[in-house]
């Protein structure tokens, strides 16, 4: 997803990085403004020699008022630098732009995508990479807006695009059956990643005080309003005091809801469970030991819920760290939940092989029972034995 600035007033360049080779601190669609002034928002990688050759280009740009695809190579130390752990490439496309200008495809095209991203639903942005400044819209709906010059290469663009919606990052792609619609570069443009917590315990507040730092959105849900407050909870988003299922009835939960359940209460927590597992969040996590998740998903099950679905609860939640403190495992929750959603096994960095996603290994570390072992965080100290649900419906929702 690309960096959100509001577009300087007049003309100036806007520089993506469109893509990496090598592990760098910036993803695709980071961006960097340049105005006529010199004025500079936002950047392309954490400074150094690419952020002044983009620089310097942008004023080149500006002169001719022609696209430019920048392409560096960089040994070791140069990568070191710029925070990037090994030697790689990185391709930067500096445009030419101008928000006072109605018909400038680039203004346009992220105008449309504020928009959908400030509705909650996603879009990709296709831009060409041979000099032309056109831009395609495609919503995730399948509708379209802008255009690349021709029907048929709308076509070829837009079905490209069902990669990027479901791999959920941007990137470079040659589109047709044979290449002929040349090398294009796809912006995923999606709703921040939004964490909502059921339960405004002490483990919610630091959890909150996290994700924000990290820049998800959050939401915070519980019955007592003595313990929902803004004394409690300064920087969450929203503040929600409410009977938690009914709540959770009516939440857009989706692929980037990072799901919560902290009230370590089965009379909230088992219909909650039910509501949140009937919609796509992408992640779900409940506080409680591995036996205590094992009853609860058994009597979930007792009721018609099916194990896939059972399968994507994790409890006990988080990452083992050998948390103690509540920070602690806020922190382990956190890990966890960012881990899954990017489809990754949350393992120490110097055991990956081959640099490659893990997506396999966190699938199944994502469906695995509740009655695995217990996380350092997740297994928490409440006892199991006073607090096991009978087969009975617990207490009312």
């Amino acid at each position: 997803m690309s960096d959100d600035f509001h577009l300087p007033p007049g003309p100036a360049t806007v520089a993506t990085l469109i893509a990496t080779e090598g592990a760098s601190p910036k993803e695709a669609g980071a961006k960097m403004w340049v105005d006529v002034e010199g004025k500079i928002v936002g950047a392309v990688t954490i400074g150094g020699c690419v952020d002044a050759r983009v620089i310097e280009e942008s004023a080149r740009v500006l002169a001719h008022g022609r696209p430019t695809l920048l392409q560096m190579s960089l040994g070791d130390e140069d990568a070191w630098a710029l925070g990037m752990t090994c030697a790689g490439s990185i391709e930067v496309l500096v445009e030419p732009v101008n928000a006072a200008e109605p018909a400038d495809p680039i203004v346009a095209a992220m105008r449309y995508a504020r928009a959908e991203v400030e509705a909650g639903r996603r879009l990709v942005v296709v831009a060409p990479l041979d000099g032309r400044s056109d831009r395609l819209v495609v919503y995730e709906r399948g509708q379209r807006a802008g255009t690349l010059g021709d029907p048929a290469h709308d076509a070829m663009a837009a079905a490209a695009c069902a990669a990027f919606f479901e791999g959920g990052s941007s990137g470079t792609a040659t589109i047709g059956a044979t290449g002929e619609g040349g090398r294009h570069y796809f912006e995923l443009h999606a709703p921040p990643l939004t964490l909502v917590v059921f339960g405004a315990t002490h483990v919610a507040m630091p959890l909150v005080d996290m994700a924000r730092v990290l820049g998800l959105r959050t939401v915070v849900v519980d019955g007592r309003d003595r313990f929902a407050t803004r004394e409690r909870f300064p920087s969450v988003d929203e503040l929600i005091v409410g009977m938690p299922s009914e709540i959770a009835d009516r939440l857009p939960l989706g692929a980037r809801s990072l799901v919560v359940l902290l009230s370590h209460d089965y009379k909230y927590d088992l219909p909650v469970l039910r509501a949140v597992l009937a919609s796509d969040a992408g992640y779900v996590g409940c506080l409680g030991s591995a036996r205590r998740g094992a009853a609860m998903l058994e009597f979930l099950a007792s009721e018609g819920i099916a194990i896939g679905q059972l399968a994507r609860v994790r409890i006990p939640i988080g990452l083992d760290i050998g948390a103690r403190s509540a920070p602690e495992i806020a922190l382990s929750v956190l890990a966890e939940a960012l881990a899954v959603v990017r489809g990754r096994t949350g393992g120490a960095m110097r055991d990956r092989r081959g640099g490659g996603s893990a997506r396999g290994a966190a699938s199944g570390a994502a469906s695995g029972s509740a009655s695995g072992s217990a996380s350092g965080a997740a297994s928490n100290t409440t006892s199991d034995a006073a607090s096991a649900p009978k087969p009975a419906p617990p207490g009312t929702t």
